[in-house]
């Protein structure tokens, strides 16, 4: 030991260097005296050290869930919101398992996303959550398109109150973020809707409280989403998810049991344009949640831990093909899984696009529901009090949210319709709109986004009020789709105009403004594909004019008066789009 240190020093050097070696000896987390990882959390350990293994550098969030898994830091993350301490980067990921974003710097408050299993809320539920928005948060709520809830402007010390005031309403926020199995979604119309094969209501709850219970759905390397369609007029978007359940109705003379069974599909993730891909596999109703579990199981033992960016269930199947795929799932179940082909299956039934917005009947007579228009999903928390008490005493009791930023009231007897209809109107909603505002869906933007390049949000709205003043108003549906950055969250690459935010230089010196690529011919469904990109770098104060040149230019130029949008789009050169376009400026 050099002579340079002190006593006291060498002493501090020889007792780290003793602890160092002693750390070095340990086994991994959770594991056992010969280092092989055990317990809830083995999968993710393993497949952690077996990246490692292969010369790969873990991420910064697969360490930090080494470190110490977020579901084990309540306590600590609870203790240091009550004294106001906003997260360092590994915090403020490990919130995220407890539904708790900080979104700093779009807001120096907390974001709280909620769980809501096919998107279905009791009237007292929506109501109990409207006084935790005005008491704990900004005083409203945002329905988002996976047919959920958040609540924004949350100062750090309301978090945990706001966390536990949920669950006592019975909603949970446990897994709504960061690398976790997302809010399930299902038919928004599931067990009311006249032309469904399946009600969904059922399938859905049961995978919510399977991953709720399983520790390993937790131990993802990337966010997951699944959603179940049950084959109704409004569509589910199942085919931009990681699993999606189709419902078909199975012929007689087929391999597998006649009657209706579920479609299996995997890889969506429209941010990165792709479907998800039908494997062949169908399988009963009642097996979902089975064979969902092991799909994510072969995905937490497979995603990439190495690489953020390609830590989606796409990848894996891109590596391996889904053949493969689906043999390291049949192995997991132990049995293999029965194929259909598609001639064997009915078509699936026309979606309504419009259905989600207006009054319609019910599979049970003298019945409806009507579809309530909100912009870009907001709902003040008197708004919500008033559709709680609606949802009372005029339906069901129940609210749904749907996939396209709007809600649901369901159980309207025909008698009750109109004192509805007055007072949805009277508390500053509606239930009729423009094809335009129902189709129109926006990301938070960068009002409460740090990821946004803009103000989704108010664009939208912006796009709205114009054509509006300007009386443009059309007879076919049409989505416009806004997204603050790539991750892509509101979807633009299904949109009939897709919008994805951008900085758009406006000067030599650098100078920047908001604005944004402008795609279209997107769809989903039985019509799915990717928008093309038209104008890129469009400024923001350019984008209302710019749409309705380009809504003009479809009126007057479609080949009959029943040509889609998209349909149109896909049809006419760009450049011609953009030329007839331009006649209209």
């Amino acid at each position: 030991m050099s002579e340079d240190f002190s006593s006291e020093q060498r002493r501090w050097l020889e007792g780290f260097a003793s602890g160092a070696a002693a750390v070095r000896a340990l086994p991994a987390p959770g594991g056992t005296a010969e280092g092989e990882p055990a317990g809830p959390d083995a999968a993710m350990l393993k497949a952690q050290n077996a990246q490692v293994a292969r010369g790969g550098k873990l991420v910064d969030p697969e360490k930090w869930k080494r470190d110490e898994h977020p579901l084990d830091a309540y306590a600590r993350l609870k203790a240091e919101a009550l004294a106001g301490t906003k997260p360092k980067p590994a915090d403020n990921f490990r919130w995220r398992y407890h539904g708790l974003f900080h979104v700093a710097p779009a807001q120096d408050s907390y974001m709280c996303r909620l769980r809501i299993a096919n998107g279905i809320l009791s009237h007292w539920q929506l109501a109990g959550i409207a006084d935790l928005a005005e008491r704990l948060a900004g005083g409203y709520a945002h329905v988002t398109t996976r047919a959920n809830l958040q609540l924004r402007e949350i100062v750090p010390q309301n978090g945990p109150a706001l966390v536990e005031g949920l669950i006592d309403l019975g909603i949970v926020a446990k897994g709504s973020g960061a690398d976790n199995i997302r809010n399930v979604t299902g038919s928004a119309t599931a067990g009311i809707d006249p032309v469904e094969l399946h009600d969904t209501r059922a399938d859905a709850r049961a995978w919510h409280h399977h991953v709720l219970n399983s520790r390993e759905m937790y131990d993802l390397p990337r966010k997951f989403n699944v959603a179940f369609d049950g084959g109704g007029l409004i569509p589910t978007l199942e085919d931009t998810n990681d699993i999606g359940f189709q419902a078909i109705a199975v012929g007689d003379g087929a391999s597998v049991s006649s009657g209706v069974q579920y479609r299996l599909t995997l890889g969506g993730i429209t941010g990165h344009k792709d479907f998800a891909r039908d494997t062949g596999v169908v399988l009963p109703t009642a097996d979902a949640v089975r064979v969902a579990d092991a799909i994510v199981q072969v995905f937490v033992e497979q995603g990439d831990r190495t690489n953020r960016n390609k830590a989606r269930l796409k990848y894996v199947l891109d590596d391996w093909g889904f053949e493969r795929f689906v043999a390291a799932v049949e192995e997991k179940l132990g049995a293999p899984l029965a194929r259909l082909d598609a001639s064997h299956a009915a078509p699936r039934a026309a979606v309504d696009r419009q259905a989600h917005i207006g009054v319609h009947r019910q599979k049970q007579p003298g019945l409806n529901w009507i579809g309530v228009a909100l912009t870009t999903g907001r709902m003040s928390a008197d708004q919500m009090r008033a559709v709680a008490a609606i949802a009372a005493a005029c339906g069901d009791g129940d609210v749904r949210l749907t996939v396209w930023q709007n809600l649901i009231l369901s159980g309207i007897p025909d008698a009750k319709v109109g004192e509805a209809q007055d007072r949805l109107v009277a508390c500053g909603l509606d239930w009729k709109t423009t094809a335009v505002r129902a189709g129109l869906i926006a990301c938070t933007g960068n009002r409460g986004c740090k990821f946004a390049n803009s103000d989704t949000k108010g664009h939208a709205a912006a796009i709205a009020d114009h054509l509006d003043a300007r009386g443009l108003d059309l007879d076919q549906p049409i989505n416009i789709h806004l997204t603050g950055c790539p991750n892509s969250c509101a979807q633009h690459y299904i949109g009939d105009i897709g919008l994805v935010g951008t900085k758009v230089t406006v000067s030599e010196d650098g100078d920047q403004v908001e604005g944004y690529h402008l795609h279209v011919g997107g769809g989903f469904g039985t019509d799915a594909a990717i928008a093309t990109l038209l104008y890129p770098d469009l400024k923001a104060e350019d984008l209302p004019e710019t749409v309705e040149r380009l809504l003009r230019a479809y009126l007057v130029n479609r080949a009959e008066p029943t040509e889609s949008f998209a349909g149109f789009s896909r049809r006419v050169d760009p450049e011609a789009f953009k030329a007839a376009a331009e006649a209209f400026r």
